[in-house]
């Protein structure tokens, strides 16, 4: 592997998976071996995730032949391997995955000796006898080993990492830190947090601190235990014997290793212990876990077979066998006939949301493994998603029988009549990023839209990145600059050629600009949508779509480790829309400008500068240049200070400072370096010296205030060149000038450029409060202005003159981007005394990267699509029968932990008008083109209510206080021509509905809430 800050880590294949688990230990992954055993679908699963991750190396073992029931999940095989060995055609094209990890296949025999080179072993398709074999062997040889099982809606999964076992990060989050305002000397040291600011810390962990004042035995010693007394003060026990503290201080959590011990498979299942999924399910694990020992019983006693779908008297046989097994166990526990009925019904069902599931979690595990980075799994975890089973659901061992298909897996559970209905839906992809490459191979190996009737709808605008390569597992190299949305839907149809023609590809960004392409019609002909997008806004958007459309959603979402999953059905649950995470927090623009103390401020400091030196500026000289009358137009709302800076830049970027070669752009990054980080400090010193102190009399640097320092240029200083560096390369991108590289030639440049001495200034306003005003005043700047209006060059004398702005990408390695960045930031963090960050830590926070995992990906698809499965099969046959909202799940799950939560869906608020109710699902619908009298009339006839006001959009159609006259023209019209009249144009002849909103009032006067109104002005 190669890359640049992470040694020998590409960090452009692994950006986004380096932000989840950190250099340390992705460089462990790529010393570790892995084997795989079986490679049917929950096998190719784990192997296809952790080849992305990117480990030493993935060894197969799977000698036996391709079934046609292998593609119900394994999304590696076609139908023309039926016969060959499973691991010999999926070993090539899993090693397609990433050409960093060598796959190769196992071609002796399984034995105990052959697994003893191996860092890890996974089992997920054999005998249980030759399990425990393996599993003693690796015990005894210090391999970890994990297995695994799938069977139709149920699943395990079990660690033994062996005696010792370190975690080095038990949570991954990032260590905790925070300001002290006092430090108590007592047998427990109470320790108080600034500003009342909540430290997050919990009973047991540690920390230590830096930069305390008085008490300076805390500076850097060894990590204290946490006791937590409040939200903002915790003790770190004896201080009697440290020095009286006097002021300032930071703490940092320091992670402390954990030791765990697991038990040999043999030994657990005598004696296990449970990880619970799912708290509503509390009884199921141990029912579970007598109920798959029975399965291997059974098949023990029957020449391997499992048993037969839906077959009552192989069923009647593995309850027999469970209660033998749980008689002789001294955990007995009480077994339910149902539940153990399905598993057996079940046990050849092979279902790929569930191997989704299994697959990414067993993955992490091995990551766990190879790494001691996150909390494993000690012991086993079973889980269950039985509620997917379709409402009224009672199907004969005829309609689960295998047909030969490649659905068999699925058939065994859902019989052929859902596979039908799955085969027939019609449903809207929104992204095909790296949720979306992993819902349409699931889909894929489903069958959805594989029928006459069905079609699947993908739109993403985006083409693909190297950085893509590690987690949407649908591209190859080859596929960099292609279509996502194309290339994904090719993937998928050569996986399964059912749904070949049947993938109808978009490139269109869902918005209002769009609704011409995904319009009425295009809603009608959906049955619900699932979103697998990366920013709030367009999710929002969607909704709006869905609630007026009335389609159900399915939404996902991704943070490194986390992942959530909800679920939205039309009038059952509230909308996602209705409830909203807090607003990010913002910096105070006086802590960017004049008082930054921690890195992310100096981060985001340095990415306004990248905007004010090399983007802006540019933007407004080719306005400037090509906007008749630009001072006029451009400024008619904007104070003189905004005006006068504005104008200043676009002078200087024309004349006085304009480059006509590279050294002039070095000696305008040393100027700016000047003004930047030595004048800059100087005149704040100037305003507020070391010593000040506010009208209370407390210092004026007092914490977080930190007293900044002015840096003096040094051509001998890395840092210091690399910022002159970026910032000429940019300045002469601008201008289209060649850059350079050769830090000699620009460590000569920068040091013969001579700056003036600065003097500061008196009278010069510094804001020091959020609410103060910044600006200088207002007569002095108009004078000046007009000053500098007059002295603006003519913008005829630039004809053909057009800069060229940087627009920021983080992504490009060679722009000086980050490079910029990095240096700007650290340079100012060197002001103030802060610690300063790497290139790539800069890049995550500048770039506002959002970590990403392939292992959390794949379950929450898997998740997802369990809810599909409910949502296709909510109404039972008959008609009668319909889905309850505590069926459905919103899932939340950290794989690092690990954890796992899930929650009915919230039913949506309910709003009272005269006898009735109505949730935002509702609305009053009109099936023709309406005027707007026979609205006015329908509701004081129908609802007893007086229409007050009509609103299309952001246009009034009615109120009640207009004009007889206004009235009288208005009352005859009908929706559309309303519409035209009041806005000037026609409702767009892709709009079949026109959605009003009214404000209404009862027989009393008093203001009634309504639902919104929809008028179909086609009919």
């Amino acid at each position: 592997m190669s890359g640049n800050t992470s040694g020998d880590i590409d960090e452009s294949l692994y950006s986004r998976q380096l932000y989840v688990l950190g250099a340390d230990a992705m460089k462990k992954m790529s010393a570790s071996n892995v084997l795989i055993v079986g490679l049917k679908g929950l096998g190719c699963e784990v192997a296809k995730n952790i080849v992305l991750a990117g480990v030493k190396s993935v060894t197969l073992y799977d000698p036996s032949p391709v079934a046609i029931s292998d593609l119900s999940t394994q999304f590696f095989l076609h139908q023309e391997d039926v016969g060959k060995p499973r691991a010999q055609v999926s070993a090539p094209r899993l090693a397609e995955l990433n050409q960093y990890v060598p796959v190769s296949v196992l071609d002796t025999e399984l034995t105990p000796e052959a697994i003893a080179t191996f860092k890890c072993v996974v089992v997920t398709d054999i005998p249980q006898q030759q399990k425990l074999e393996l599993s003693e062997a690796a015990h005894q040889n210090n391999v970890y080993f994990i297995s695994t099982e799938t069977r139709g809606l149920f699943g395990y999964t079990f660690n033994d990492f062996g005696k010792d076992f370190v975690v080095v990060d038990p949570t991954g989050e990032e260590p905790l830190s925070g300001m002290v305002a006092n430090i108590e000397q007592a047998e427990e040291g109470v320790v108080m947090c600034l500003d009342e600011t909540r430290h997050g810390l919990e009973d047991g962990q540690f920390v230590t601190f830096s930069e305390v004042q008085g008490m300076t035995e805390l500076n850097d010693c060894e990590p204290r235990k946490v006791k937590v007394i409040g939200p903002y003060t915790f003790s770190i026990g004896d201080t009697r014997g440290l020095s009286a503290y006097t002021r300032g201080g930071l703490f940092k959590q320091v992670k402390m290793p954990a030791v765990l011990n697991f038990k040999s498979f043999k030994s657990a299942l005598e004696e296990p212990e449970y990880f619970y999924s799912d708290f509503a399910k509390f009884d199921r694990p141990a029912q579970l876990h007598v109920g798959f020992q029975a399965l291997h019983a059974f098949a023990a006693a029957n020449g391997g077979r499992m048993p037969r779908p839906g077959n009552d008297d192989d069923a009647t046989e593995v309850i027999r066998l469970a209660n033998q097994i749980n008689d002789a166990w001294s955990q007995k526990t009480e077994l339910d006939d149902k539940l153990l009925k399905q598993l057996s019904y079940q046990a050849t069902g092979d279902l790929s949301p569930m191997v989704a599931v299994f697959g990414g979690l067993v993955a992490q595990e091995v990551l766990k493994a190879c790494t001691g980075k996150f909390s494993p799994i000690n012991n086993f975890m079973y889980f269950d998603a039985l509620e997917c089973l379709p409402i009224g659901f009672e199907p004969t061992e005829a309609d689960l029988a295998p047909v030969g298909s490649r659905y068999d897996g699925q058939i065994a559970v859902f019989g052929r009549e859902f596979q039908e209905k799955l085969s027939n839906y019609r449903e809207f992809l929104v992204g095909s990023g790296a949720i979306g490459c992993e819902m349409l191979k699931n889909w894929a190996m489903m069958g959805i839209a594989s029928g006459k009737n069905g079609v699947i709808h993908v739109t993403d605008m985006d083409t693909i990145e190297k950085s893509n390569l590690n987690r949407q597992f649908l591209f190859r190299p080859a596929d960099v600059g292609k279509l996502k949305s194309d290339t994904a839907a090719e993937a998928v149809a050569k996986m399964n050629p059912d749904i070949a023609g049947k993938i109808v590809t978009h490139q269109d960004r869902v918005g209002l600009e769009t609704e011409v392409v995904y319009n009425d019609e295009f809603y009608e002909g959906v049955d619900g949508v699932t979103n697998a997008l990366d920013n709030v806004v367009a999710r929002k958007y969607m909704d709006q779509r869905c609630v007026f459309y009335r389609k159900p959603l399915l939404e996902s979402g991704t943070l490194g480790t986390k992942g959530n999953t909800q679920v939205v059905i039309p009038h059952l649950t509230e909308s996602y829309s209705a409830s909203q995470d807090p607003a990010e927090k913002q910096i105070p623009i006086c802590t960017l400008k004049n008082f930054p103390h921690a890195i992310e401020h100096t981060i985001q400091w340095a990415r306004d500068l990248f905007e004010g030196l090399f983007t802006q500026p540019a933007e407004s000289v080719n306005a400037y240049l090509s906007t008749p009358d630009y001072i006029d137009k451009a400024f008619a709302t904007v104070g003189d200070s905004v005006k006068i800076e504005t104008l200043e830049k676009i002078r200087s970027f024309l004349v006085t400072d304009k480059p006509m070669a590279f050294a002039d752009c070095v000696a305008w990054a040393r100027k700016n370096f000047e003004e930047l980080y030595n004048n800059a400090a100087q005149q704040l010193l100037f305003n507020f010296p070391a010593d000040a102190v506010t009208s209370s009399g407390q210092p004026f640097w007092s914490p977080p205030k930190r007293v900044p320092t002015a840096v003096t240029f040094d051509p001998a200083s890395d840092l210091h060149i690399d910022f002159i560096m970026a910032a000429a390369n940019l300045h002469a991108f601008n201008y289209g000038l060649k850059g350079s590289r050769d830090r000699d030639q620009i460590k000569q440049l920068a040091a013969a450029v001579t700056v003036p001495k600065f003097v500061p200034k008196s009278g010069v306003k510094i804001q020091v409060n959020e609410n103060e005003d910044p600006g200088a005043g207002g007569e002095s700047d108009a004078d000046g202005l007009s000053t500098l209006v007059a002295s603006m060059p003519d913008p005829a004398e630039f004809a053909g003159v057009r800069l060229a702005p940087a627009d920021f990408e983080k992504d490009d390695d060679s722009n000086f981007h980050i490079d910029f960045i990095t240096a700007a930031s650290n340079l100012r963090a060197s002001n103030y005394g802060i610690e300063p960050e790497d290139r790539f830590r800069t890049k995550q926070i500048a770039g506002k990267i959002i970590p990403a995992i392939a292992t959390t990906t794949s379950l929450v698809t898997g998740l997802v699509c369990l809810e599909l499965y409910k949502l296709i099969g909510s109404v039972s046959r008959d008609g009668q029968t319909v889905r309850k909202v505590d069926d459905y799940k919103n899932g939340f799950i950290n794989l690092a932990l690990p954890f796992f939560g899930f929650s009915e869906p919230i039913p949506p608020v309910k709003t009272k008008c005269n006898d009735s109710e109505f949730t935002e699902w509702d609305s009053f619908d009109y099936d023709h083109d309406i005027t707007l009298q026979e609205l006015i009339d329908d509701f004081e006839n129908t609802h007893k209510l007086e229409l007050t006001m009509v609103s299309s959009g952001v246009s009034m159609l009615y109120a009640s206080f207009y004009s007889k006259k206004k009235l009288e023209s208005r009352l005859p019209m009908r929706v559309s021509e309303l519409v035209k009249s009041v806005t000037g144009k026609d409702v767009p002849a892709h709009t079949k509905w026109v959605m009003l909103d009214v404000c209404c009032e009862d027989a009393e006067g008093e203001d009634v809430e309504v639902p919104a109104i929809h008028v179909n002005v086609r009919n």
